[in-house]
């Protein structure tokens, strides 16, 4: 494991001094400033930096030597396409019975670290920066406690400040605008009614809105489409009932939220881990806080079998109008330009292929 030390950096600010470390959500209402890290399976490790200040730069800037990506050709799948094609139509049998109205079906891409020793996911975030701008991007490394995450997410979580909190759904993803049809509406509607509800059981009665909805929003390579809800927390409700509440996020689980969850455990073949979960930070002095789902994430697997592991998540929303092979095509599409990215500092001698 290289000698990295602990840091997180988020939104323009870059922390260090690592101080603490737990795993209990109440910590973010106390005091300091957080990173946080909750898988979706439910592992969240808190971590508090005593050093936090501005970064230099309006972006990290990419250190030469600290990234050396997968071979392009090594990454595999956990779901290969006939096998993500068939969950695709699984769903839809869900959806004809009335067991769900809509599940995110994922898979995990995997690749070997050519050099682990050259393996800073800071470094991987400076160039995903660079080559994939997006509003929530973000590192925590943190090697010691098997946490080396590098985020290039476009979706809002939960965002927070004071009693007000804020979620950012998407649903509805295409190369142009031109894209979008009923389908896509459809699916972000559905997940609204959602979020509203789950922000509707830890918010004041009357107090959740939905400022806006289906909008477009321009992202490298593709759009989205974003809407925002946003509540006031009732009397007494803090980090642990929004997270208790509210996760996983709605956006990437389904509707309902624990039928899609039953149905995702049956056909996934494996863990998510970071990806899907809440990825960000919170400053407990200034009760704010702002978390992204952790889509276009990386993360490094240091304990995988056969020696440390890149890996990526990539999926979509599965409604009744779904077909298989444009799922499998969208799943590619999300891929695409950050595999390319993590990949593009790879030196092709000494790398391993794995079909």
């Amino acid at each position: 494991m290289p000698d990295l030390p602990p840091l997180a950096r988020f939104g323009g600010v870059i922390a260090s001094d690592l101080r603490d470390v737990t795993t209990d959500p109440a910590a973010l209402d106390s005091s300091g400033w957080w990173a946080v890290v909750a898988d979706f399976e439910g592992k969240m490790l808190c971590a508090r930096f005593g050093d936090v200040r501005a970064a230099s730069g309006a972006r990290p800037e990419p250190a030469p030597g600290r990234w050396r990506g997968p071979d392009p050709g090594s990454w595999w799948s956990s779901l290969d396409r006939d096998a993500y094609m068939a969950g695709v139509r699984r769903i839809r049998e869900h959806i004809a019975a009335g067991d769900v109205y809509q599940a995110n079906l994922c898979r995990v891409l995997s690749a070997p670290l050519p050099d682990p020793d050259a393996a800073d996911v800071d470094a991987l975030t400076a160039l995903l920066a660079r080559g994939n701008p997006a509003p929530h991007s973000g590192t925590v490394r943190l090697p010691a406690h098997g946490v080396e995450v590098a985020s290039a997410s476009p979706e809002l979580f939960l965002r927070r400040a004071g009693r007000v909190v804020e979620s950012g759904p998407i649903k509805g993803t295409g190369r142009t605008a031109a894209d979008f049809g009923e389908k896509e509406r459809a699916e972000n509607v559905m997940i609204v009614d959602l979020v509203r509800n789950d922000l509707g059981r830890v918010c004041a009665t009357g107090s959740v809105t939905v400022p806006a909805l289906c909008a477009v929003e321009e992202h490298p390579g593709l759009v989205h489409l974003v809407s925002t809800v946003r509540g006031e927390l009732a009397p007494g409700a803090g980090w642990p009932e929004l997270f208790a509440a509210t996760f996983p996020p709605g956006s990437v689980t389904g509707a309902p939220k624990s039928s899609a969850l039953k149905i995702i455990d049956a056909l996934e073949t494996a863990p998510r881990g970071p990806y899907c979960g809440g990825i960000g930070w919170v400053d407990a002095d200034r009760g704010t806080g702002e978390l992204a789902v952790g889509i276009r994430t990386f993360w490094i697997d240091r304990d995988a079998v056969g020696g440390p592991v890149l890996r990526f998540g990539t999926g979509a929303g599965i409604i009744w109008d779904s077909d298989p092979e444009k799922e499998w095509a969208e799943t590619e599409l999300k891929a695409a330009r950050l595999l390319g990215i993590a990949s593009q500092e790879h030196a092709r001698t000494g790398g391993t292929h794995h079909s």
